[in-house]
């Protein structure tokens, strides 16, 4: 190491003094600032599609960005801790609502009508004429509104045609990030940008990087099944499950968990292990929970993996033949005599139409008068007991059946679960969703309807409407209205530092896993049916903020035992002219852009340094470790 980290001499001209072997010495960063951000008070007059100039230009000390669910951009200060709130950005769980317990009920012998008796005929009040919120999400972003103009609107003839026009548009909720379109894509679509990932869209192109992640049966995923080897039983059957594993023991629950995190951080199927996490929150059974110990990992397989590509109506069919799903919403308990309204009622306010369809509590019964009979045997295996299955006329919505034979009431309850998921307010339900994870957390109304649309002319196939939604500029308009959920925030640590599995992954899975937990979302971890949320405003504690700023510490720091954690002053390996080169450098290498002059001079400022200060060490004397968690700790890397 050399005497001296430092060298303050002043250079003899304006220009920085090269110095032998600085490579990164003209470094200008391959990635541009944020046009709006460069000059705030200028007007570009670049074409826009369908925004006044007043709604563009306005500024001031509460930016327009945050009615979009952003953490705010804080003005950075000098020390530690300043530092550390002017940059970050994280989250913790907070308590989530369920969408009811089960209610028992038997048909009461003078309800000619089949209605519920609730006061005044309540059993004909929808939950929507009632005025709860459309779903959960929308109880967090209540009184932000649509945001029906993003600043770009419309479908181009392919993803890059999407791409081009929205870069000659301009945002109206700009956000810190840069605008660059395979950054977007790469924060959107997979679980965090690698350097690895930017060099495949550009040698693919954006439309050929979309085609291939959209069959990932086709991509080799030799690091992410080299990890799995640790966590064999989640590529088991339920018979296999209770052949190894002991009775009530959630080891494979567990394993199952552990693989989330492994296949997020390693697997090349980027795109599809978003679209898994996507259905695993839609259809949500957590894991573990009580009953799951043989059924949860098969339903993984079986019913999310198998269909997270394919046709909605299938996988919503396939979920209603599982046994885990049957027991996780006690349909194992309904029968004719006794029903159950757990998974009648989650069918159609969680799983289809949503509380905006319109269903009623007559309805809801109906719905669970449909589903008796299906149940799970003790040996966990889907069973329909005909001997249990209510007969009689029904009508949910718009289905009718006479529902006459209890030895066809599988297959009237399949053609009941087909009517729901192609229902025109499921089409809406899942597009909306669709529309919140990829886009923004109050997506316009005008996206939503084009993807319902795709929805319903596909007869709910996903892939369709994934390329509408790519070709749409209201997806490339919206860089950075997006925050990063906690274990999205930690797995994209890892991915963008370089993690890689070592010489005991198995019990490094194992302590990410127990990371994930203290973070508040453990991977499938969210206990009531309506899976993690996935809006800003859900995710926001100081203690939440806190143990995402340690993890940023735990992967530099190679905290994690038996992984390859790349060491920090791996991250510049070769010496910058100017301490400001250096983490201009640094900071293209972790947010893949530079900060703001003023965020950087924060940093320098902690540095004990100056931004013309010569570098002659890449480690800083040992200082990197401490500072290249800093800036994971920003706003840059909590936004997707």
């Amino acid at each position: 190491m050399p005497e001296r980290l430092f060298s303050d001499d002043t250079p003899a001209s304006d220009s920085p003094k090269k110095v032998k072997g600085a490579f990164f010495a003209d470094y200008t960063g391959e990635f541009p600032m944020p046009r709006v951000l460069e000059s705030p008070a200028a007007d570009d007059g670049e074409a826009h599609t369908g925004t006044p100039p007043a709604a563009r230009t306005s500024r001031g000390p509460a930016p327009a960005w945050l009615r979009a669910g952003r953490p705010a951009l804080h003005e950075l200060m000098r020390n530690r801790r300043q530092a550390l709130m002017a940059l970050g950005g994280g989250a913790v769980a907070i308590g989530g609502l369920g969408s009811g317990a089960a209610v028992m009920l038997g048909r009461p012998a003078d309800d000619t009508d089949d209605m519920v008796k609730t006061g005044q005929g309540g059993g004909n009040v929808s939950p929507r004429d009632a005025g709860s919120f459309s779903n959960r999400d929308s109880s967090y972003t209540s009184g932000q509104g649509d945001l029906n103009d993003l600043g770009a609107t419309g479908t181009a003839d392919s993803a890059s045609a999407a791409a081009v026009a929205a870069m000659r548009a301009t945002p109206r909720f700009p956000s810190p990030l840069n605008r660059d379109p395979v950054l977007h894509l790469l924060r959107r679509c997979t679980f965090g940008p690698t350097q690895a990932d930017v060099a495949a869209v550009k040698e693919l192109g954006i439309d050929g990087w979309i085609d291939q992640q959209l069959e990932p049966d086709k991509i080799p995923d030799p690091v992410a099944e080299a990890a799995l080897k640790t966590t064999p039983t989640v590529t088991m059957t339920t018979a296999e499950i209770r052949a190894t594993v002991k009775e009530g023991d959630n080891k494979a629950m567990y394993d199952l968990t552990k693989a989330v995190i492994a296949r997020q951080v390693w697997s090349n199927r980027q795109l599809y292990e978003v679209m898994v996490d996507f259905w695993n929150n839609h259809l949500n059974i957590t894991s573990p929970f009580d009953g799951g110990w043989d059924t949860r990992v098969p339903y993984d397989v079986n019913v999310i993996r198998k269909h997270a590509l394919g046709k909605f109506s299938d996988m919503l069919i396939a979920s209603a033949r599982d046994p885990a799903m049957m027991r996780y919403l006690d349909n194992t308990s309904s029968d004719k005599r006794n029903v159950n309204e757990n998974y009648g009622r989650e069918l159609l306010e969680l799983h289809t139409v949503g509380i905006d369809g319109g269903y009623n509590e007559k309805d809801v019964r109906n719905s669970a008068y449909l589903m008796t009979g299906r149940t799970a045997t003790r040996e966990g295996v889907f069973k329909y007991e005909q001997n249990r299955h209510w007969t009689g006329a029904v009508k949910v919505l718009g289905f009718q059946h006479a529902n006459k034979s209890a030895k066809d009431g599988l297959a009237v309850g399949d053609a009941y679960l087909l009517y729901l998921a192609t229902h025109p307010s499921t089409a809406k339900y899942v597009a909306r969703k669709l529309a919140v994870r990829f886009v923004c957390d109050t997506p316009p109304q005008s996206l939503v309807d084009r993807l319902a649309t795709a929805y319903q002319q596909s007869g709910s196939a996903i892939v369709p409407v994934l390329k509408v939604l790519f070709r749409s500029l209201e997806f490339w308009i919206a860089a950075g209205l997006k925050t990063r959920r906690p274990l999205e925030n930690f797995v994209a640590t890892a991915r963008v530092v370089g993690t890689k599995p070592g010489a005991d992954t198995g019990k490094a899975l194992e302590d990410l896993y127990n990371f994930t937990r203290k973070l508040g979302q453990a991977p499938l971890g969210w206990e009531p049916p309506d899976g993690y949320p996935d809006v800003a405003n859900a995710w926001s504690s100081a203690a939440g903020m806190l143990e995402t700023w340690n993890s940023h510490r735990a992967f530099l720091q190679q905290s994690f035992k038996g992984l390859n954690n790349p060491r920090a002053d791996s991250l510049v390996t070769q010496p910058a002219a100017t301490m400001a080169t250096y983490l201009d450098v640094l900071c293209n290498r972790l947010i893949f852009q530079p900060m703001q002059p003023a965020e950087r001079d924060a940093l320098i400022k902690f540095l004990g340094a100056k931004p013309d200060t010569r570098i002659t060490d890449a480690n800083l004397g040992g200082k990197l470790p401490n500072l290249a968690p800093l800036v994971l700790d920003s706003v840059y890397h909590a936004l997707r």
